[in-house]
């Protein structure tokens, strides 16, 4: 009995929401498989939202158990990301296990009463390496346990997430182990290599895929920005969260502008997310599409917004922002001094399979100039129509043109011209030289065939008319596929739809 009461420690309490599996007396406290105590009993709370249990520790190891830092959490068969755990408890039994630090902190007085966790912790006390925190828009395919890859080599794992205070992010806690830890320097990128990633734009088809685990389960992937630039990160570290891989390798952009256009046509193809295009090199994207009405020209028109970023226009903004220290004195400068040499935003179609459409801004040297207020918020940046309406312009000015000729009028007018110059070569015959009147009946007999070829009611006169006709049908059918091409450009590769069969019943 007295070597009983002399090994025995101090009873600690552990709070949990559910008691699932413990036993007074059976279920056994444990430090690296270790029996360090027994629950001696199981109770609900006064306020019934948890059960505490109280458990027996041995005196030897007491110290280090009762420290602030220890975590408690009840092991049972488990299927997560990184495996199973815990099939041993199906012939022993579940017991609670603890982790503690290797070391206590100093001046720490011994802790009695703790909170149990529900699910294991991913990282162990002892486990050497380094905790970040990461920032993204949304959680994603990222769960606990979720791979961290450097190299295509897992490094890491996912540990904890949670709702940033302001609502407006998500912060995932990430583990690098040691010795990896020292790959994660202080411009490391970050992206989300979760899932497989489909992309369809306007240079094609894109797959992208990571490991079998990401596949599964997600996960997160670094990469050094600057191989030269060795200063490892400090513990802790924030870090952004890309999409892609080439989001997160890509230059910094600085802070982005917001930009507004006003189209006048139709708008179809364009999806919030379509690039904004300068020369081939991408600015931004849209960011909204609305519809609102035009009170002057009483008609609708499509409102834009796009998401710019002014650093990607080179050194000529980086100059501008050297003469200005106000960043929006030199986005104004600079817009107002591009759309003043004939800057225009255009629809233009990117994909003409899917129908995809992005909004294209380059510089037209014929067009009229506009007032432009660069210090507008945001600014509304001139429009022009799209290949696909301009060539629906030409093609029914062409059709008003030759509608508008008189085809009747002409050709009485030609016969009556005919007619008169015959009836005048008619009066100078026989007053003429022989090789001046043989030229003038060479004359006369083309006349003929002329006010034959014109004569109303002859056939040829009826295929002329008949030819006119035709090239007036083929304008309007020229503007008709002008107009199918601007609703439906991707019939241009699909070609026409089938009929459907109805099946009577």
């Amino acid at each position: 009995m007295a070597r009983d009461w002399m090994a025995t420690g101090p009873s600690i309490t552990i709070s949990f929401k559910s008691a699932e599996g413990i036993e007074v007396g059976q279920t056994r406290v444990r430090y690296k498989d270790v029996a360090i105590g027994v629950v001696t009993d199981v109770k609900v709370d006064h306020e019934r939202s948890k059960v505490v249990v109280t458990a027996q520790l041995n005196r030897d190891g007491a110290s280090y158990i009762t420290q602030p830092e220890s975590r408690f959490w009840v092991v049972r068969p488990r299927l997560a990301i990184s495996g199973v755990s815990g099939l041993g408890t199906l012939l022993s039994g579940v017991y609670i296990a603890v982790d503690t630090p290797s070391s206590s902190s100093p001046g720490a007085r011994p802790v009695y009463d703790f909170e149990g966790l529900e699910h294991p912790p991913e990282i162990s006390s002892e486990r050497p390496g380094t905790r970040y925190t990461l920032r993204a828009d949304d959680l994603g395919w990222l769960d606990m346990g979720s791979p961290v890859f450097y190299r295509r080599i897992q490094v890491g794992q996912v540990i904890g997430y949670s709702l940033d205070e302001s609502g407006s992010a998500v912060n995932v806690q990430i583990f690098v182990d040691a010795p990896h830890d020292r790959h994660v320097t202080r411009d490391a990128r970050f992206w989300n290599a979760s899932g497989v990633n489909f992309s369809l734009d306007a240079d094609g088809l894109s797959v992208q895929t990571g490991s079998l685990a990401s596949i599964l389960g997600g996960g997160v992937a670094f990469a050094p920005a600057d191989e030269f630039d060795t200063e490892v990160a400090k513990p802790d570290s924030v870090f952004n969260l890309h999409a892609s891989q080439n989001q997160a390798m890509a230059d910094p952009d600085g802070e982005p502008m917001l930009l507004e256009f006003h189209f006048h046509q139709s708008v179809r193809g364009l999806k919030v997310g379509a690039p904004v295009d300068f020369r081939g090199l991408e600015l931004g994207s849209v960011v909204d599409i609305d519809m609102e009405f035009d009170r002057e020209r009483r008609q609708f028109y499509a409102q834009v917004q796009a998401r710019i970023y002014p650093l990607r226009f080179g050194p000529l903004y980086a100059q501008l922002q050297e003469m200005d220290k106000d960043p929006h004195i030199a986005r104004a400068r600079l817009l107002e001094n591009m759309v003043a040499r004939g800057l225009r935003a255009q629809m233009r179609a990117a994909n003409l399979l899917t129908g995809q459409q992005y909004v294209a801004l380059e510089f037209f040297r014929n067009e009229e100039d506009v007032k432009f207020d660069g210090t507008q918020y945001p600014p509304v940046l001139p429009t022009i129509t799209g290949d696909f309406d301009r060539l629906q312009q030409q093609l029914g000015s062409i059709v008003g043109k030759i509608d508008a000729l008189p085809f009747d009028e002409l050709v009485q007018d030609l016969r009556d011209t005919l007619q008169g110059v015959t009836a005048m070569l008619a009066g100078v015959d026989g007053k003429v030289t022989p090789e001046l009147a043989a030229t003038l009946r060479a004359v006369r007999k083309t006349l003929a065939a002329v006010d034959g070829f014109v004569d109303e009611g002859t056939a040829t006169a009826g295929g002329l008319e008949g030819t006119m006709r035709e090239l007036s049908a083929a304008a309007r059918a020229l503007r008709a596929l002008a107009d199918h091409l601007q609703a439906q450009p991707g019939s241009l590769l699909r070609g026409t739809a089938r009929d459907r069969l109805e099946v009577l019943p």
